[in-house]
């Protein structure tokens, strides 16, 4: 559907903007109105990571003209395959900075605010109402359901995306005209099920294909152009190289946008999320063990199994020596409980400690009363055992 501009026209254009914004002044969707638009609008990137990096760039290159950055990171070499807004120079930095710099780069007609903490429900509706749009980069549940309800309470559009391997997904949620993400996935999935980025990984590029459709439905949103992605999520298949839409419609029994709402102020998303099931709390209280309790055990010979439930990929970057690997999913459908020894305590690891604790679960109830897992998993290990191992 075609929507009203977003944000009023500022009141002119300077002659060196004039020049830097040529290519869109002679397209007549845009034109001096809607450049206007663009350099009055106020735009927030949640993230400055694998789709904020380019989100960020384009909105810059654009002439946005306030661009607002929520991201309280630091830039890390695992980064750098994909969150091109950085660079080698940048590692160790803040990411808000980094990107903060970048930006400049490339317009310094922009005006750049940073907030640097965490999005959290205590802050987002103050910094949220300071801004026209949000633009969502975020890679975890609780943060994407605070962004849409932050979004509905507020009545602001937002533009949502979404990367996991070669797969994105894209769509703009605006409950006065459509849609809002609850309506598409109104329950978080189970703790664990999905993986994430850094689980599952991501092939850097897809986020530029995400990103910019991102930016694309930004600037339409802004300057009233074309028809937005509000009613419709759009699908990208990077390995078919397809894309695909999928009409979604306003839910009327929506909890936050619904006929009668049941959400009616922010909410914990962590809990509401359950980022680690009750289950994996509940085996791991008592059951879990320090990477220099494990060193302690191997170098006592103690009779112990060490089971990596990562993926095969993953083991391949970094392992804990003597660690054998069978993949979480073997848990779940229950094919591996039968290979493991009855003689040895199991000692289950991940690479945090989430996953891992959720295969203890299943191990607890499977009868392995015993069993722990190492808190912190291989990069605790590597970072208190192995310093000179690669992370990831």
């Amino acid at each position: 559907m075609s929507l009203p501009p977003l944000v009023e026209p500022a009141s002119e254009l300077t002659v060196d903007e004039v020049r830097r914004y040529s290519r869109h002044l002679i397209i007549p969707d845009v034109g001096m109105d809607g450049q206007k638009r663009l350099k009055n609008a106020k735009v927030l990137c949640v993230g400055a990571g694998g789709l904020g990096s380019p989100a960020l760039m384009y909105l810059a290159a654009a002439g946005v003209g306030t661009l607002g950055i929520v991201e309280f990171d630091e830039v890390d070499e695992s980064n750098l395959q994909r969150q091109i807004i950085h660079s080698q120079a940048d590692i160790g930095r803040s990411k808000a900075e980094s990107a903060r710099d970048s930006v400049l780069g490339i317009n310094p007609y922009v005006n750049v605010i940073l907030h640097e903490e965490r999005l959290e429900a205590d802050n987002v509706m103050d910094i949220f109402s300071q801004y026209d749009l949000i633009v969502d980069g975020t890679d975890n549940f609780a943060t994407r359901y605070l962004v849409n309800d932050a979004c509905v309470l507020l009545n602001k559009p937002y533009v949502w995306g979404s990367i996991y391997r070669f797969d994105g997904q894209a769509s703009v949620f605006w409950s006065e005209h459509g849609p809002c993400y609850r309506c598409l996935y109104p329950e978080p999935p189970p703790p664990g099920m999905v993986p994430s980025c850094a689980e599952g990984g991501v092939l850097g590029v897809l986020c530029a294909s995400i990103g910019s459709i991102q930016v694309t439905e930004a600037i339409k949103v802004l300057t009233g152009t074309g028809e937005p992605l509000v009613g419709r999520l759009m699908i990208y298949d990077a390995l078919e190289m397809q894309y695909r839409q999928v009409k979604v419609r306003k839910d009327p029994d929506c909890a936050v946008c619904g006929e009668n709402p049941t959400v009616t102020e922010l909410i914990d998303y962590e809990a509401f999320c359950g980022v680690v099931s009750e289950e994996a709390q509940e085996a791991a209280a008592g059951s879990t063990i320090t990477p220099k309790q494990l060193k302690e055990w191997i170098d006592s010979d103690e009779k112990i199994e060490i089971i990596d439930v990562r993926e095969q990929n993953e083991y391949e970057i970094v392992s804990i020596p003597g660690a054998r690997l069978i993949p979480k999913n073997e848990f779940l459908m229950g094919t591996a409980l039968e290979s493991l020894p009855q003689d040895k305590k199991i000692v289950l690891h991940c690479k945090t400690g989430v996953r891992s604790a959720e295969v203890l679960a299943v191990l607890k109830s499977a009868g392995f009363a015993d069993a722990v897992h190492v808190g912190g998993g291989v990069i605790g290990w590597v970072n208190q055992i192995e310093p000179e191992k690669p992370v990831y």
